[in-house]
C-alpha cells in the first residue's frame, strides 16, 4: 500500500486511528524509514512497519494514545540476542513515532 492510498483510507475512517510511522532504522529492519502503518483499536487497518514481533509492539504501544496517552517513539529491537532461537531475527533496530492520525475523533482524547 503506497502513501496515497493509506492517507485515502485514513480520510474515510469514521474511527480513532494511530499513525506509526519509521523515523530511523539502522541495520537491516524490514522497512525502512517513512514507511508507515494505520492502527485502529482492533489492530492494522492499512500498511505495515515490518510484520512479526517489532509491529506487534508498535501495535500495542499504539493502544495507550486510545487510553488517552501522549504521541510516543517506540524502539523496536530486531537484533538476535543469545536467547534467541529464531532464524528470521533482521539485525536492526527501528525507532516508530506513534501519534493520533484522526483527532477530532477521538472525542477529547
Amino acid at each position: 500500500m503506497d502513501e496515497k492510498e493509506l492517507m485515502a483510507r485514513l480520510a474515510g475512517l469514521e474511527e480513532p486511528a494511530v499513525l506509526a510511522t519509521i523515523v530511523s532504522a539502522k541495520g537491516s529492519t524490514p522497512r525502512k524509514t517513512g514507511a508507515r502503518m494505520l492502527i485502529g483499536r482492533e489492530g492494522v487497518l492499512a500498511g505495515t512497519v515490518g510484520g512479526g514481533c517489532g509491529e506487534g509492539e508498535v501495535i500495542a504501544a499504539a493502544q495507550g494514545l486510545f487510553e488517552g496517552g501522549p504521541p510516543a517513539t517506540v524502539r523496536v529491537d530486531l537484533t538476535d540476542d543469545f536467547t534467541s532461537w529464531s532464524p528470521a531475527v533482521c539485525g536492526g533496530i527501528m525507532n516508530v513515532f506513534i501519534e493520533r492520525a484522526n483527532p477530532e475523533r477521538f472525542g477529547g482524547g
